[in-house]
């Protein structure tokens, strides 16, 4: 390797999508994804924007905007894939290791906080929805998969449900990304495109959070209907 491309290499930054995509393109996307479904440590990479800012550039007016022109039908097959793959191997992770994987729990990178809320969105959600919905949520979509392994999900069921919330992901916020560049580069001018894309990029990981937060809706409200209708409830005993 050149000096030249190891200065190059070490200018990335790996927190900024723009960044990864000039530097990486497709590959970046892909292993991006795959580390942060997979391994443990990539709980920290920018999943959602850099998927958005993928789409854009796969657009039309992607050179305006990202300063690179990727394929659009390449990322909708290879993104999926990566992230699939990494949330396969993160299940298979935690069914060899179990519980030994967080024996540090409240070390810098596996607090308990965090794999608590893992669980939690198996005994709130059940299995098949936990591994959907936390596809949209930042640090979760990492620590669920192995915690899936230590709790027992088989491998097949895992891997159903999986390529489902992989493509949902992935494919969803690729096309909006695509969609919306035209319109976003034609509303701030492609010079002053810098300064607003990170507050859309925002907008954009908020409604990806969207199904999250009607299941929460959903949760809570038949929660709610259960206990209205359990004896002893106001209005439902006799008088």
């Amino acid at each position: 390797m050149s000096a030249a491309t190891s200065t190059a290499l070490g200018a990335v930054n790996l927190l900024d999508p723009k960044s990864l995509l000039q530097a990486f393109g497709v590959v970046g996307v892909a292993a991006t994804l795959f580390a942060e479904t997979g391994l443990l440590v990539g709980f920290f990479l920018p999943g959602d924007s850099l998927l958005f800012l993928a789409g854009i550039a796969a657009s039309p007016v992607a050179r305006d905007i990202v300063g690179v022109r990727l394929s659009l039908p390449l990322l909708l097959l290879v993104a999926p894939l990566a992230a699939i793959i990494g949330a396969q191997l993160g299940h298979h992770l935690g069914a060899r290791f179990g519980r030994r994987l967080f024996a540090k729990p409240d070390s810098r990178l596996f607090k308990s906080a965090h794999v608590a809320r893992a669980e939690a969105y198996f005994d709130r959600y059940g299995p098949a929805k936990a591994v959907v919905l936390a596809r949209f949520v930042p640090v979760v979509r990492t620590l669920l998969n192995p915690v899936a392994g230590i709790l027992q999900m088989p491998f097949g069921r895992f891997l159903r449900w999986n390529i489902l919330g992989g493509l949902l992901w992935t494919d969803a916020i690729l096309l909006v990304g695509y969609l919306a560049a035209g319109t976003l580069r034609d509303a701030v001018g492609a010079q002053n495109i810098d300064r607003y894309l990170l507050p859309v990029i925002a907008l954009i990981v908020l409604i990806s959070l969207m199904p999250l937060l009607v299941e929460v809706v959903r949760h809570r409200r038949g929660r709610r209907a259960a206990e209205g209708t359990e004896p002893g409830a106001v209005g439902g005993g006799h008088r």
